[in-house]
């Protein structure tokens, strides 16, 4: 007779619902959550039911927040000018630990993808053109993802955005520092030659 606990399978099974969590990781992190102590896993439970309850879209820039307004909605140091457009709110972690960018986000929360039934209702693209109609943006930084659902996104967003006579700029892509040319494939060769700049 195999050994089984039921309490334990389904702990791996909760684990293994996370993205990137094969079973062997789930494995040892239901484990590594057994041999806590009683308060060490209590937090650990409080921690999630109250990200869970609290975090929600912030109402300017649907990025996450457990308040009103996010805290670079909410910064007097921001350049309202710019908004970035990213896919997920995990990409603005992204660009901040960068501390290059000073303008705004605004998060999708996904990319068009007919194959996975995600059409442009299911983003939060009317928020985005209700923050460039109603303020003083000029420019629009597309910073989707370089997939073709990214890429998809970026050109479908650019239409809806060209009524607004304002800038709407693509980031660079290209050969990443470090990498070698022989191993770069064709479209992120034309890409690098596409941004290339004046030394």
């Amino acid at each position: 007779m195999a050994y089984r606990v039921p309490a334990l399978d389904n702990l791996i099974e909760q684990w293994e619902r996370l993205p990137g969590i094969g079973h062997k990781t789930a494995v040892r992190l239901a484990f590594s959550l057994l041999s806590m102590s009683e308060e060490q896993s209590n937090r650990f439970v409080e921690a999630i039911v109250n990200a869970k309850k609290n975090i929600h879209e912030c109402e300017i820039c649907c990025n996450l927040t457990d308040g009103e307004q996010c805290s670079v909605c909410s910064a007097s140091n921001r350049d309202e000018s710019v908004i970035c457009v990213v896919e997920e709110p995990q990409d603005v972690l992204a660009f901040e630990r960068m501390r290059e960018y000073h303008g705004l986000y605004h998060v999708l929360h996904g990319t068009i993808s007919p194959m996975n039934g995600v059409g442009p209702d299911q983003l939060r693209i009317k928020q985005l053109l209700t923050r460039v109609a109603n303020t003083d943006v000029t420019e629009v930084i597309m910073a989707t993802n370089p997939t073709v659902e990214g890429e998809a996104t970026a050109m479908y967003l650019s239409k809806l955005l060209k009524p607004f006579e304002i800038k709407v700029t693509r980031l660079a892509y290209g050969i990443p520092v470090g990498g070698e040319l022989e191993y770069a494939d064709e479209v992120t060769l034309s890409r690098s030659f596409e941004g290339r700049s004046e030394l």
